[in-house]
């Protein structure tokens, strides 16, 4: 028995509908295609080559990846990254977080009329400003605030600590960590932003049974705001994650990657060995390295930040 002609044309028209979304997102997807997948691939490619990106190539198999691993420099490079990763992540999560409590504070304490502090917006700017200006400003400006004769090193001979000062950035034992401060001063202010978007979200009556609890400021924010944050906690320390791994502009602007390595990372090592070493495929296997860790580090975070089910 055949079928009613207008229940198939009904049937065509809804499958039609179904992947007629799928047009939409094709630009941006062919986009992302030939700009993010290829040359991931190529680069994938590339490193199992020895090529110095002029002449023939020649195939080394896994080669260049052993030598990732097996050479202190790349290693030392990686491990620097990884250092990083506490002021870049842990510490802007941290200052964000306590900013977030103390500028939300009044909301949190005010009840159904869920006041608002004065000068919110300035407070904003001010935080969000490092965001704005461009990363090799930033790098310009904390070079010479780090110099010898730089504003950090008055300002302890001014207070009486002269003996603490030091050219920052040339000291083998202070200069990760200078450099690792001025990301610190970048992202507290994404993070804090994040933040308070989150806490705009939560639902006043969460706060109202707190307090009813005898919960103070400090319980209410660790009981009732952290935990709602979860999902913003997650997203800033992805992102923060992937600018300490990723990070190139601030270490190349500030230090070059000295004294010494002690502040090479993974990004400006890619961009020696690439540029000036003759070394492509060198530099590819150590890119493929890192995108690597930096996938794995996000499946993890993102896996953790999911909502437990609660069991039927």
């Amino acid at each position: 028995m055949k079928r009613p002609a207008s229940r198939t044309a009904r049937r065509r028209s809804r499958s039609w509908r179904d992947y007629r979304g799928y047009l939409y997102v094709l630009p941006a997807f062919a986009v992302y295609l030939a700009f993010a997948v290829l040359p991931a691939l190529h680069t994938a490619y590339l490193s199992l080559f020895e090529w110095d990106g002029v002449t023939l190539g020649s195939w080394v198999g896994l080669a260049n990846y052993r030598e990732v691993f097996t050479d202190p420099a790349l290693r030392g490079s990686v491990v620097n990254a990884l250092v990083l990763v506490v002021f870049f992540s842990f510490l802007p999560i941290l200052a964000g977080l306590v900013m977030t409590g103390l500028l939300a504070l009044p909301r949190s304490r005010s009840g159904a009329g869920q006041g608002r502090r004065r000068g919110m917006s300035g407070y904003r700017l001010l935080f969000m400003l490092p965001q704005v200006v461009p990363l090799v400003a930033v790098g310009v400006t904390w070079r010479w605030l780090y110099g010898e004769d730089g504003l950090i090193n008055e300002t302890l001979g001014g207070v009486g600590l002269g003996g603490w000062a030091r050219a920052w950035l040339g000291d083998f034992d202070w200069a990760l960590v200078a450099v690792g401060l001025v990301g610190t001063w970048v992202l507290s202010g994404l993070c804090m932003m994040l933040f308070l978007s989150g806490v705009q979200k939560i639902d006043p009556q969460l706060y109202e049974a707190a307090r009813l609890d005898g919960a103070g400021p400090v319980r209410e924010f660790v009981s009732v705001t952290l935990p709602q944050l979860r999902g913003e906690l997650a997203v800033a320390l992805t992102v923060t994650t992937v600018a300490a791994l990723a990070s190139f502009d601030i270490v190349y602007v500030t230090t070059g990657g000295g004294p010494g390595e002690e502040t090479t990372v993974p990004g400006l090592l890619v961009y020696r060995l690439a540029f000036s070493a003759g070394k492509v495929g060198l530099a590819s296997a150590l890119g493929v390295l890192l995108s690597l860790l930096i996938l794995v580090i996000v499946y993890v975070v993102n896996r953790l930040s999911r909502p437990e089910r609660s069991e039927p």
